[in-house]
């Protein structure tokens, strides 16, 4: 791959030069390899990646813990189905529940209807898992994936029936993906950034491991302590910091570097 640093706006009073870092493929590179180095592809297509702090689950690692079966349990009744894209029919009634969806749980205006479109239509798109009442055959809910068998899927965005928001729905969605694609013997399922406190969730699969832009770490302490750090004026790197070298890494930066599949090569 080649990296690209678009630079984004400093903070000269603290020396703080930041880049976002975009990665464009090479030939013979495949969408699962810039997966795996802890890029996530953007919403247009597969020529272009942003490294993030994102979690994912090793699948090979996966067993149900009473958790996951307890929200398992509270989908009785629904059945699953995993869709092509191509054979998935975005009809109008379709995109007005989603909208409505987005409305709800994402803000106002945050996917309007142009984007909708693109999250669907997007070559970042190949399925759509479609969850709907066994005895009804009514829809309930849908996730919008991109898998590249068997290496990975990309749980991109789930919508669904806000009726059954206290029967945690979007919780038994993103659970049954896991045991699902896990069954299937998926290598690993990606499961978006992780920034925030509310997106803890995503790492409540034993296998759940997150990318510290350096490696994919499982200790779920450090995430803990990066999304706390999230929280407070920050005017320094996250490896100037002290407490974060000193508690998860021994204030060894070698160790860090070791860790690291990032290596370039000047001319």
């Amino acid at each position: 791959m080649k990296l690209i640093f678009s630079e984004q706006k400093s903070d000269y009073d603290h020396y703080q030069f930041p880049y976002a870092v975009l990665a464009v493929p090479e030939p013979g590179e495949a969408p699962a390899d810039l997966f795996d180095a802890g890029f996530l592809p953007w919403a247009r297509g597969l020529d272009r990646f942003y490294l993030c702090r994102h979690a994912r689950v090793e699948l090979a690692k996966f067993r149900p813990s009473s958790e996951n079966r307890r929200i398992l349990r509270k989908g009785e009744g629904l059945g699953m189905k995993l869709v092509p894209r191509a054979e998935f029919d975005l009809t109008p009634d379709r995109r007005e529940r989603y909208l409505q969806y987005a409305e709800v749980r994402f803000g106002p205006r945050v996917m309007p209807a142009e984007r909708l479109e693109l999250v669907f239509n997007s070559p970042v798109t190949t399925h759509v898992l479609v969850f709907t009442e066994t005895k009804s055959g009514a829809e309930v809910g849908v996730v919008v994936m991109y898998l590249e068998a068997p290496h990975l899927g990309h749980y991109r965005y789930a919508f669904y029936d806000l009726n059954y928001f206290n029967r945690n729905l979007g919780m038994y969605m993103m659970t049954s993906a896991v045991a699902q694609f896990a069954e299937r013997g998926f290598k690993h399922l990606y499961l978006g950034t992780c920034y925030s406190e509310k997106a803890l969730y995503k790492t409540q699969f034993a296998g759940a491991e997150f990318f510290n832009g350096f490696r994919w770490s499982n200790h779920l302490e450090e995430l803990k302590f990066l999304i706390k750090r999230d929280q407070t004026e920050l005017h320094q790197h996250l490896l100037e910091n002290g407490e974060y070298l000193e508690k998860f890494f021994d204030s060894d930066l070698q160790q860090i570097a070791s860790a690291s599949s990032f290596q370039v090569k000047l001319k």
